[in-house]
């Protein structure tokens, strides 16, 4: 049986605060390509993984030589949907302001702010218990 993928739950958790941060910055300003670069980042994670995203590698470089070695692990699936969910919402909230529906921009780009704060500061990931809600409930077929 091939082991399930995992990362070292300190980097989700820095890749958090610096989304944080870039949407902070996106409801102060409403500058909108931020808010696309923020999904470039989001579709990344979601396509390749979290460990392929910059503030993945930014954390591998810079942060991670200067903190003790771990053996916590985090699967990454819940890690790839959050970043799906994040995607969803950075998407909409460039949309909404790209066309002139700045209610819209606003409102997503808080919820998604919402969640990442939770994360960064109180390592609660939302997308990762949404992925584990869906999985307890989804049925599954019978293995052969």
């Amino acid at each position: 049986m091939p082991a399930t993928a995992s990362v070292d739950p300190r980097g989700p958790r820095f890749a958090a605060a610096v989304t944080t941060v870039v949407l902070a910055t996106v409801l102060v300003t409403g500058w909108w390509p931020l808010l696309a670069a923020q999904a470039a980042v989001f579709a990344v994670g979601v396509v390749a993984g979290p460990s392929a995203t910059p503030y993945a590698l930014l954390y591998r470089l810079l942060v991670a030589p200067r903190l003790a070695p771990t053996d916590d692990r985090e699967a990454v699936a819940p890690l790839r949907f959050a970043q799906g969910v994040g995607l969803l919402f950075a998407v909409a909230g460039t949309v909404g302001y790209v066309s002139g529906l700045t209610a819209l921009g606003l409102v997503a780009t808080a919820l998604a702010l919402f969640a990442a704060l939770l994360n960064a500061v109180f390592d609660v990931c939302l997308g990762c218990e949404v992925y584990l809600l869906l999985r307890r409930v989804t049925p599954r077929s019978e293995r052969v």
